[in-house]
């Protein structure tokens, strides 16, 4: 059985993702993707890869995702999925590029600074 590989990173986020020749059926750890995700805006960010390349009813996916937020496992599947599909069919490499789906997101939360309330929020300043 052919199965293709891929792993997505966002934030703190870490998805493998499996793409298998099926019909379309998409599972995130276990779960139907429809029930793991509660946004709809997250359910089109992870099959915008296979929307682009035209192959959303070539493949099924099984996803084990950890890590961070709704969003920002949503965007590591994105990566996963993309890099999948590379290895899948390499010639699909400069469509996924073009759209931006092979570059990991590399913007994390800054961290709490001492001496502060935040990562940039001071603690009021006062003169008497």
């Amino acid at each position: 059985m052919d199965q293709y590989v891929g792993t997505g990173r966002r934030k703190t986020s870490v998805a493998r993702v499996y793409l298998r020749p099926g019909s379309g059926k998409v599972t995130v750890n276990g779960r139907e993707a429809n029930d793991y995700f509660h946004r709809a805006e997250n359910m089109v960010v992870f099959k915008q890869p296979l929307v682009v390349t035209e192959k959303e009813s070539l493949f099924d996916l099984l996803v084990t995702v950890h890590g961070g937020g709704e969003s920002g496992q949503a965007g590591a599947i994105r990566h996963g999925l993309a890099r999948a599909l590379v290895k899948y069919d390499e010639a699909l490499l400069p469509t996924l590029r073009a759209n931006g789906f092979m570059t990991r997101d590399s913007r994390m939360v800054e961290r709490k600074k001492y001496g502060q309330r935040g990562a940039r929020r001071r603690f009021q300043f006062s003169k008497r």
